[in-house]
């Protein structure tokens, strides 16, 4: 699945309509977990959240949470999120990068969160979820100091995967998700689930995932065609072996 924002006017500036649209591709791939690829339009990702609106919210929309709910529900997704960064991710719109499990960019790509300048917190993921990602001197630069962050250092310290041409963004994100959506759904869904358990869950977590993967038909014929592939190549290499004997 393909989620492009699409607001080029407003460098797809996130507004509730969005969110609301958001909510509703989340349920969908809660009901039919796949890959899904986030994407902006126009040569942006998304340049923050919608400050028209974000001037008139007051105290209860801060605790209702608006835009953390829908970024964590983006991240507790079943299956992985592929997010395409193109041009600005910032504000709002680094957080919503944040919210994937992986992020390739282009040149052209800068990523900050500039919120104090406006009189605000990155609270919608990015004043705890950036300090896993890159650690904590670098969040603080970026969370404190306002440092906007261009597309090769993003990629130096992890926080984007690759940086690729603009054309072929799209080919690079498709490519990931084919090679994720190779391998068997069930085994992807528990590692991601284990991946983002608490410390204090594991192994317990780990121990109880593979319990359940080992009973699986798709693990009896995953690697009953492994043994079988490696059998073939054996008895490959042998004639060929054979063959070559043959000759001296």
């Amino acid at each position: 699945m393909v989620i492009r924002l699409n607001r080029p006017e407003v460098r797809n500036a996130i507004d509730l309509t969005m969110v609301e649209a958001l909510h509703e591709v989340c349920a969908e791939l809660e009901a039919h977990p796949q890959v899904a690829i986030l994407t902006g339009t126009g040569g942006t990702f998304a340049a923050g959240a919608d400050i028209g609106q974000l001037r008139e919210r007051r105290r209860d929309d801060a605790l209702a949470g608006i835009n953390s709910k829908i970024f964590s529900r983006i991240l507790d997704l079943p299956m992985p999120v592929i997010g395409l960064i193109d041009g600005y991710a910032l504000g709002g719109g680094a957080e919503l990068a944040f919210a994937c499990d992986f992020r390739i960019g282009t040149p052209a790509t800068k990523i900050g969160n500039p919120e104090p300048g406006l009189g605000i917190l990155a609270a919608a993921g990015a004043a705890w979820r950036l300090r896993e990602l890159v650690g904590e001197p670098r969040a603080k630069e970026i969370l404190l100091a306002g440092r906007t962050l261009q597309a090769d250092e993003a990629r130096s310290i992890g926080l984007l995967n690759d940086v690729v041409d603009p054309e072929e963004l799209e080919a690079a994100g498709e490519a990931l998700a084919d090679r994720i959506a190779s391998f068997a759904p069930l085994a992807v869904r528990l590692t991601k689930s284990a991946f983002h358990a608490p410390r204090e869950a594991h192994p317990l977590i780990d121990n109880v995932a593979q319990a359940v993967l080992f009973e699986t038909d798709e693990k009896f014929a995953r690697m009953d065609a492994f043994l079988a592939r490696r059998e073939e190549k054996r008895r490959e290499k042998k004639q060929q072996e054979k063959r070559e004997a043959g000759h001296e």
